[in-house]
């Protein structure tokens, strides 16, 4: 069997697992009306498949060298102090048979606390924070635990529909052994009455999936008079598989 025509058995073998588990309506609907952008953006052709580079398959190779103790603090990174609820989230990234995936890197970026990005694109007229860029990386541990410390985010409109706003989320990116392994999902908060009209979020059919974005509130995480606690758990496949972004 020639590389592609693996490649093209493993993803086939994979959508039939997904069907057969019925896991499909775990997973964001790609044609989506609400949600606007998913109906222009999704493809509506069969994909062509093609081989990886070789260097697309031999790296990333992420190691405590390539991480700054600063980059997993989001608070810390400036002059000064950022503006806003000081708010700690941590959890574990686990395969679908309940096992640590260790040493691999988290990525998140976000909004401040105005829910406004440092990004060209965004013209939300609310404040920018000098203080807060919005990013950060971590490495998980021996037992699948990444740690960050931020500040959580504000919600803001973003034109989908009319008064359309995002709730407040975290982006999370995580990469395996190599880029062709890269996955991407939002956190979100609990109790956050935007939940029920953002089509982002309501695009998932499975209440059940949607419910494993939401992390939940850790009195014992949190910091005594500094932060927020919050915990969050990441699942790479199975029936309990956190819903990913597929690539659009």
């Amino acid at each position: 069997m020639t590389g592609q025509a693996q490649i093209s058995a493993e993803i086939a073998a994979i959508q039939a697992e997904y069907s057969r588990a019925g896991l499909a309506e775990s997973q964001p609907r790609l044609d989506y009306p609400p949600y606007r952008s998913s109906v222009l953006r999704h493809p509506k052709n069969a994909l062509h498949l093609v081989d990886p580079e070789s260097v697309e398959l031999q790296a990333p190779c992420f190691g405590d060298a390539d991480m700054d103790p600063l980059d997993a603090d989001l608070t810390a990174r400036h002059s000064g102090d950022p503006i806003g609820e000081r708010t700690v989230v941590t959890g574990r990234i686990l395969d679908g048979d309940g096992r640590p995936v260790r040493r691999q890197l988290v990525e998140i970026w976000q909004a401040n606390a105005s829910g406004r990005y440092i990004h060209q694109g965004d013209r939300h007229p609310a404040p920018l924070d000098p203080h807060f860029t919005g990013a950060g990386r971590c490495l998980t541990d021996d037992d699948g635990f990444y740690r960050f410390t931020t500040i959580k985010p504000g919600p803001y409109p973003w034109r989908n529909h009319h008064n359309a706003w995002r709730p407040a989320h975290i982006h999370f990116s995580l990469f395996g052994s190599d880029f062709t392994q890269r996955m991407i999902t939002q956190m979100y908060f609990p109790g956050d009455p935007l939940l029920a009209l953002d089509p982002i979020y309501q695009s998932i059919p499975d209440p059940r999936a949607r419910d494993r974005l939401v992390a939940a509130y850790d009195h014992e995480l949190s910091i005594p008079e500094w932060a927020t606690g919050y915990r969050w758990d990441i699942v790479l496949t199975g029936p309990a598989t956190t819903p990913f972004e597929e690539p659009r």
